[in-house]
C-alpha cells in the first residue's frame, strides 16, 4: 500500500480483497494472528479489541435515548459546527446513498443523517444515535478507531471487527479543540465498498478541518481587555495596536518590543545588549538611545526601566503560536503562524526564538502526518526548502508533484547543511 491508511487503492479489485480480509479476520478469530495482507493498522486495532473482550457477534449498546441524548448533544461542543458538516457533507451524503456521523470522544454517536433508506439498514445493527461506537466496545470502525488514534482512518469491509458491519465501509477524522488540542470527536461518513478510496478519507479530513476553524472563529482568543497587541510573524517590521492606534515599528524596535513581551518580569540593560546585538562592543549609550525613541513612540504608560519592562501585557502572536502547540492544538497553531519570526532580525535572541518556533511547529506537523497541513508548510514561502517536511509529505501523499520536487530537493541538498531543515527562511 502507498499510503497505509487508505483502505483500498484506485484498480485494486474490491471483490477479491473482501475474500483476502474474510480470511485473516477467521485466522485473527480462530488463532489470534494477524496475516500480512492485513494493514498495520487495522491489525493493531484487532489487537486493541480483542484484549478489550469484543468478540466478532457482538453489537453497539444504545447508552443515549430521548431527552438524554438531546440534552447531552445539545451541551456538546460539535453542535456548534453541526450546521456547517452537513453543508459540507448532507448532500454528498443523500445522494450517494451514505450516512454522515459525528461521535464524541468516547466514540457515542450524536448525529447519524443521510439516505433514508441507508439509516433504516444502519439501525438493523445499532448504528444511530446515542450509540457507542467506541473501538473498546465494537471493536475495529472508522469513528471509533479514529478517535482511539487521534487519526483519520478508513475502514474497508472485513477490516471490520464485527461480522454484522463487515457490509459496510467507513472513513472518520478526529476533530479537535483548535485553542487546547482536545480530541472533541470525529466525523464520519459510512456507506457501501464505493467510500473505499482515498477521496473519502481526504474528504472527512477536510470536514474535521473546517470544523475545527470554524470552532475557532466562534471560540476566538482571549486576550486582555483593550491590551496592547503586537504582530511579528511574517514580517520585518512588526505591527503594535494600542488603544486603537496601530503603529509599524522599526526592526529595533520589533526586536525590543518582542523580546520584553516575552519577560514580562523585565530585562536588564545588559541582558537586552546580548540579546539583541552580536557585536559585543556596542555601547550602552546606543542601547538607551533606541528606547527612548520608543518611550516616545509608545507614549507614556507602557515602558518602564529599571528593569526594563512593558507596564501593561502585551499579547502577541508569538504566544499564541506557542500556547496552541503546547496544548496539542497543532491546526490552530498553524493557522495562526504566518511565517518565520521578523525573518530578517539578526538579533541572537530573536534567531533562536525564531528558530525554536519553526521547529516546533514543523515537528509537530511532521508527528501529525496530516497531508494538508504539511502541503500547506511545504508550499509556503518558508517551507518550500524543507526537506524532512517534503519527505513526510511524500510518504502520505505520493502524488507526481510532490515526489518530483522532493527528488529536486534531494538533489539540491546531497550534503547536509543548515538548509535542509527549511527553519531559517
Amino acid at each position: 500500500m502507498t499510503d497505509p491508511w487508505v483502505a483500498l487503492e484506485p484498480g485494486a479489485d474490491p471483490a477479491e480483497r473482501v475474500r483476502v480480509l474474510r480470511r485473516a479476520h477467521e485466522t485473527f478469530a480462530v488463532a489470534g494472528t494477524v496475516p500480512s495482507p492485513v494493514r498495520s493498522v487495522v491489525a493493531d486495532s484487532w489487537r486493541r479489541s480483542a484484549r478489550a473482550g469484543v468478540g466478532p457477534e457482538g453489537t453497539a449498546n444504545v447508552e443515549l435515548t430521548d431527552g438524554d441524548l438531546g440534552v447531552y448533544r445539545a451541551q456538546h461542543p460539535l453542535a456548534r459546527v453541526m450546521p456547517l458538516i452537513r453543508e459540507l457533507m448532507g448532500t454528498f451524503a443523500a445522494d450517494g446513498e451514505h450516512l454522515l456521523a459525528v461521535c464524541d470522544a468516547q466514540g457515542r454517536l450524536l448525529w447519524v443523517e443521510g439516505h433514508p433508506a441507508t439509516r433504516r439498514k444502519a439501525g438493523r445493527m445499532n448504528f444511530v444515535p446515542g450509540a457507542r461506537w467506541a473501538e473498546s466496545a465494537v471493536g475495529t470502525n472508522a469513528p471509533g478507531t479514529a478517535v482511539a488514534v487521534d487519526r483519520p482512518v478508513q475502514v474497508f469491509a472485513a477490516e471490520h471487527f464485527i461480522r454484522r458491519v463487515q457490509p459496510w465501509t467507513c472513513a472518520a477524522a478526529p476533530v479537535h479543540d483548535p485553542r487546547t488540542g482536545r480530541v472533541l470527536g470525529a466525523v464520519d461518513i459510512t456507506g457501501g465498498n464505493g467510500l473505499a478510496h482515498p477521496h473519502s478519507l481526504g474528504f472527512v479530513q477536510a470536514v474535521a478541518r473546517a470544523a475545527e476553524s470554524q470552532l475557532a472563529l466562534l471560540a476566538p482568543e482571549q486576550k486582555s481587555v483593550d491590551g496592547p497587541e503586537l504582530s511579528a510573524l511574517g514580517r520585518d517590521e512588526a505591527q503594535l495596536c494600542v488603544d486603537g492606534r496601530k503603529m509599524r515599528l522599526s526592526r529595533r524596535h520589533s526586536e525590543i518590543m518582542v523580546l520584553l513581551a516575552r519577560h514580562p518580569e523585565g530585562l536588564t540593560g545588559d541582558e537586552l545588549l546580548c540579546a539583541l546585538y552580536e557585536d559585543e562592543s556596542v555601547p550602552p549609550v546606543t542601547l538607551r538611545a533606541e528606547l527612548a525613541r520608543l518611550r516616545r513612540l509608545l507614549g507614556p504608560g507602557l515602558l518602564a526601566s529599571r528593569p526594563y519592562r512593558l507596564i501593561l501585557p502585551v499579547e502577541s502572536d508569538v504566544a499564541i503560536v506557542e500556547r496552541r502547540l503546547e496544548g496539542g492544538a497543532v491546526t490552530g497553531a498553524a493557522t495562526a503562524y504566518t511565517g518565520p519570526l521578523l525573518p530578517g532580525s539578526q538579533a541572537p535572541a530573536v534567531v533562536r526564538l525564531r528558530a525554536r518556533l519553526a521547529d516546533g511547529l514543523r515537528t509537530a506537523l511532521i508527528a501529525r502526518r496530516d497531508p494538508d497541513l504539511l502541503a500547506d508548510w511545504a508550499h509556503a514561502p518558508w517551507g518550500e526548502d524543507d526537506l524532512d517536511v517534503w519527505r513526510a509529505l511524500a510518504a502520505i501523499r505520493p502524488t507526481a508533484p510532490v515526489r518530483s520536487r522532493l527528488t529536486a530537493l534531494e538533489s539540491e541538498l546531497a550534503a547536509p547543511g543548515p538548509w535542509s531543515r527549511g527553519t531559517g527562511r
